[in-house]
């Protein structure tokens, strides 16, 4: 059992499911926050307590981790005079699940480091399915002191721990694996659409394309849903577009080529600024739906 207290903040798919292990298994006391009421009532009926404010949850934790949407948002809540950092006690952790960009890393480990906080960069993968049976992989940047003091907090809610190298190690490696995975949705879902268009039968897309070198781990996961049109945000479009901006950024500085990263990149803002970002991530087909013409769906999924 970990003596750690633990305040966490940002009840989405991934937190409230890690929250929720937390609880049942760390044997900490967890304190949560997350502006819809909602889920932090779901997260109390399951054993955290409800947190005050952010910056009362800062002061009273041991780690205080914080799973939101970008970059931007963390740093928001912790940085500058009201600041989260500014309020948590020296030696505690700021532990930072959310996916981030690596400039971010590096402006949030010298901000730590002057408040006498640890940063902990701690990007997970898989889904918010994999978050509700404490199934989530967790990728971990820095010093093994740090790993190690926070183990028993991780062992509660991954299945897997992967200590990837130093600090900044580990978001770059969550946004390869992130931009690979929604370019290979956004390539699937073009000919998808590709397939309707040309009237092939969509009931042996999958099975055909799963047979040989095009089978993937995320059409196992989004591919038939979305012949279904089921569009369920387990991992929202918009979150989709973010980890790609940020990937074709970090890929622009490092000096290299990006031309897919640029393309995947507009493919997914388009289907954003289209309505879709609120939809799962397979909504990015409904780019390519929009400008021929078709829906790729099964036949019993089309519309009368």
């Amino acid at each position: 059992m970990s003596n750690e207290k633990v305040g966490f903040v940002g009840l989405g798919g991934m937190g409230s499911g890690v929250v929720k292990n937390l609880v049942a298994k760390s044997g900490c006391p967890v304190t949560v926050f997350d502006l819809d009421d909602a889920k932090m009532e779901a997260a109390v009926e399951n054993g955290a307590e409800r947190g005050k404010s952010v910056q009362d949850i800062a002061a009273n934790c041991t780690i205080f981790a914080i799973c939101v949407t970008t970059a931007e948002v963390v740093q928001e809540l912790s940085l500058g005079p009201n600041g989260v950092l500014t309020a948590m006690q020296k030696g505690s952790v700021f532990l930072d699940h959310t996916t981030v960009s690596p400039e971010h890393v590096d402006v949030m480990n010298a901000a730590c480091a002057e408040h006498g906080v640890l940063y902990a960069e701690a990007p997970m993968t898989r889904t918010p399915i994999h978050a509700q049976r404490g199934e989530v992989n967790v990728l971990f940047g820095g010093e093994e002191s740090l790993l190690e003091r926070l183990r028993p907090v991780f062992d509660a809610y991954a299945e897997n721990i992967f200590h990837v190298g130093p600090i900044g190690h580990a978001t770059r490696l969550k946004l390869i694996h992130n931009y690979i995975a929604f370019a290979n949705v956004a390539s699937w879902c073009e000919g998808f659409a590709l397939a309707a268009h040309e009237g092939l039968d969509m009931s042996k897309v999958i099975g055909i394309i799963s047979a040989a070198g095009g089978k993937s781990g995320m059409m196992d996961l989004y591919g038939e849903a979305t012949l279904k049109r089921d569009f369920t945000p387990h991992m929202s479009l918009s979150n989709a577009q973010k980890d790609v901006r940020y990937y074709a950024e970090w890929i622009e500085q490092a000096g290299l080529p990006g031309f897919m990263a640029q393309t995947v990149h507009q493919t997914y803002a388009l289907a954003s600024i289209m309505g879709h970002g609120d939809e799962g991530c397979s909504a990015v087909i409904k780019a390519y739906e929009s400008l021929s013409g078709v829906e790729a769906c099964l036949e019993d999924e089309k519309k009368s």
